[in-house]
């Protein structure tokens, strides 16, 4: 079990990380979260042991885990995601058809990619995102008709697309080949990333 100054000096890192990745000062993490400047200040200079519930509060600021927040490690620059630790955030009413969230980050930007499948016949309607978000979809197999905001557009087997995802779209499936493709939404720095991007 690691000592507490280890733990302490590992939550003033994340903290600090976390807040300069998203490019917030101390007021705005304190306004986010609740807990005062004062008690920031402290975190960061490891010059106290915050409770739990201050930890919870800071990390559900972040978007984060509390676990994420107490990270001994400095953390790896790679992140394997194995098939069985995917998880499926949206069924269709097929049960071919789904969307499954792959990895994300919150660096500066907030990125998600996502991998969807859509059974003949199915769709997917999304409402508009935060302001400035995009995405980027490469189509695997089948055909994607997809409607941005009234304007339809195809996509082919092999062909990609790239549009502002912060006003109505829906992904289709007009064909009889099941569908299958990568997504990619990319929200601006400034934007909440307590905003669900996906499923809209």
């Amino acid at each position: 079990m690691p000592d507490a100054d280890a733990v302490s000096q590992a939550i003033a890192r994340n903290t600090r990380d976390l807040r300069t990745e998203r490019q917030w000062s101390l007021d705005q993490l304190a306004a986010r979260s609740g807990v005062s400047k004062g008690m920031l200040v402290q975190i960061e200079q490891t010059r106290t042991n915050p409770s739990i519930a201050t930890l919870c509060r800071i990390a559900d600021a972040f978007g984060v885990t509390l676990a994420q927040l107490v990270e001994l490690s400095d953390g790896s620059s790679v992140r394997v995601v194995n098939p069985e630790d995917v998880v499926r955030l949206w069924h269709g009413d097929d049960e071919d058809s789904f969307g499954a969230l792959l990895v994300g980050t919150d660096r500066v930007e907030h990125v998600e990619l996502w991998r969807w499948q859509l059974a003949p016949g199915e769709r997917h309607d999304s409402d508009g995102h935060v302001d400035g978000t995009r995405e980027l979809i490469a189509v695997l197999s089948g055909t994607l008709t997809i409607d941005v905001a009234g304007d339809l557009h195809t996509v082919s087997p092999g062909g990609a697309i790239l549009f502002d995802a912060d006003q109505p779209h829906v992904y289709r499936n007009d064909h009889k080949r099941p569908l299958a493709m990568i997504l990619v939404v990319v929200q601006p720095a400034n934007a909440d990333p307590l905003l669900p991007s996906h499923p809209g």
